[in-house]
């Protein structure tokens, strides 16, 4: 190595190592588990953008594979024995996924030193360094420096990560961003139902104190209520209903429940990537399972049925899907149930976009297709009601509860630590529940959020080396971008240079955990004029970076 290539912080060195042996995050973050030192993706980005330091007990494993030193990844020194490895090989056995130890593929792995490889505490600099601490002005000794916990390491949430903390020192400096980033409707002008917010401010004085723990006992009828209307007869008793601060508390409450360290459970690829924060938050391990694009983004079976193991918990099914907009057929919806029959899984169905559908589709909740399985269903007025900041969500639990009953315990008693969900935002679900549903008129062909996907989708696939599948659902399109055309290596910064050039703001697609760096997701919730202008702006920079690239 020259010594230009010692040069920058312990970030960048290792961005830098991770592009030369060719390697994407993921395929990083899948070289480190097959050699025994599980990481995550989103840990190894974190890594890569300083926000974390490397953990000494995955260092030496990280420098094996990336060939080259401890003390070059992590101080820059260059005096260090660089350690060859056959990437090549590697590589292919991460593709088929049968992972090998590491010293079958190097044959200087005894080389390495691996001092202090048990501890579990991310690096730190020698005692005295700067990075580390501080001197307190009231007595001048030195103070630790407070870090975040170890549990953090693997979580990663881009959807409001560096992207977003940008784009908000962009908007203090004054410029105006658009925000293509979060399925947030009430900025957009979408405003929640009239009467709902009548019957939330009548019911105010009533919604001072806390509830039961589960919730109120008329919103969670409605919600039984609305089940029975969809064919779940047996959805009759309000025990089995959990009212949450949204869906995302109730997503985190069910994995902590569920979930041992060790224990895995199946999440589509792409995915909410909150369902795979939360899963490795609870010591477990999120698998994910690919969708595919050239089928409409459903969920590939046999792929699924490849990745169920001894330790395999629960399978995530997102119907509408978030980011792709996917809608999943009954028939598709069978056979899920019937891979989680036979391996003894619970089917944790989120369906928070069930009623944001177009073209006439009908969405089958997975709750009224199968009694023989547990099944969580999760959903909420958020987005189908633009009513996000109440934070009104649920969890309805249904089929196979009997031998649940220690982790129904589990959820009571998380719930009840909780104490309860905001109160203010219960009420607002019986109303939302029933009557005339004003999402009808926004996704119809008239409506303004079926005008904006077709405008959207159109101008996507008219930019070259870009192709978008048509969503059926939700208000997220999740284009990819033709390598040939755009051979990005890094799709973060791809986002950051469309951010900087032209403020608009959108989450490149590993932030969902899909493993390749080619696609991102754009929220169409913008009126038309605003969504015509942030095309404009794709399409001029689009067209920069293939000149840049050379494939104009």
């Amino acid at each position: 190595m020259s010594d230009d290539n010692g040069k920058g912080t312990q970030a960048e060195r290792l961005v830098q190592l991770r592009r030369d042996k060719g390697f994407t995050a993921e395929q990083l973050a899948q070289a480190m588990t097959a050699a025994g030192a599980k990481v995550s993706r989103g840990a190894i980005s974190n890594w890569e953008r300083g926000t974390n330091g490397i953990v000494s007990s995955k260092l030496p494993t990280l420098a094996r594979i990336l060939g080259c030193s401890e003390g070059y990844l992590l101080r820059g020194d260059l005096n260090n024995e660089v350690i060859s490895i056959d990437t090549d090989k590697l590589k292919s056995s991460i593709e088929r996924s049968e992972y090998q130890k590491l010293d079958t593929i190097s044959h200087t792995q005894s080389d390495i030193k691996t001092t202090d490889a048990q501890s579990t505490k991310p690096f730190t600099a020698p005692k005295g360094s700067k990075t580390n601490s501080t001197t307190n002005p009231k007595n001048g000794h030195a103070m630790n420096t407070i870090k975040k916990s170890d549990k953090l390491q693997n979580v990663c949430y881009d959807i409001r990560g560096p992207l977003l903390q940008t784009a908000n020192k962009m908007e203090a400096e004054g410029k105006r961003i658009l925000k293509l980033n979060v399925g947030n409707p009430a900025p957009f002008g979408l405003e929640a139902p009239h009467e709902i917010l009548r019957d939330v401010a009548m019911n105010l004085s009533e919604a001072t104190g806390y509830s039961d723990s589960q919730g109120i006992f008329s919103a969670r009828k409605a919600i039984l209520q609305y089940y029975q209307s969809k064919g779940l007869l047996s959805a009759v008793d309000v025990r089995d209903v959990y009212l949450g601060n949204g869906v995302s508390e109730l997503i985190v409450m069910t994995m902590q429940a569920l979930m041992n360290d060790g224990d895995e459970v199946l999440i589509p690829m792409p995915d909410y990537p909150l369902w795979t924060a939360a899963a490795n938050l609870a010591g477990g391990t999120a698998v994910h399972y690919r969708c595919n694009e050239e089928d409409n983004w459903h969920p590939d079976i046999e792929d699924i049925k490849s990745k169920i193991t001894s330790k395999t918990k629960g399978i995530v099914v997102i119907n509408p899907n978030n980011p792709t907009g996917s809608l999943y057929s009954d028939e598709l919806l069978k056979q899920i149930i019937e891979v989680a029959k036979e391996h003894d899984l619970i089917i944790m169905a989120d369906e928070i976009y069930d009623r944001i559908l177009y073209d006439d589709n009908v969405h089958t909740p997975m709750s009224t297709l199968t009694d023989d399985v547990l099944v969580l269903s999760y959903n909420g007025l958020s987005k189908s009601h633009r009513i996000a900041g109440f934070r009104s969500g649920w969890m309805m639990v249904s089929g196979r509860k009997q031998h649940a009953a220690d982790f129904i315990e589990g959820v009571d008693m998380l719930a009840s630590m909780r104490l309860c969900s905001n109160v203010q935002g219960q009420y607002a679900i019986q109303t939302a529940m029933g009557g005339h549903q004003s999402m009808q008129d926004l996704t119809s062909e008239k409506g303004r959020l079926y005008k904006q996907r077709e405008m959207a989708v159109s101008r996507l696939n008219a930019i070259k080396g870009i192709s978008c599948t048509m969503p059926q659902g939700a208000f997220y399109c999740f284009p990819k971008m033709d390598p040939e055309v755009y051979p990005i290596t890094d799709d973060m910064d791809f986002m950051m240079d469309l951010l900087v050039e032209e403020n608009v703001l959108m989450v490149q697609g590993t932030g969902f955990n899909w493993d390749r760096p080619d696609h991102f997701r754009l929220v169409f919730l913008p009126n038309l004029l605003d969504l015509e202008n942030a095309m404009d702006r794709l399409d001029r920079f689009f067209a920069k970076k293939r000149k840049q690239f050379g494939t104009e």
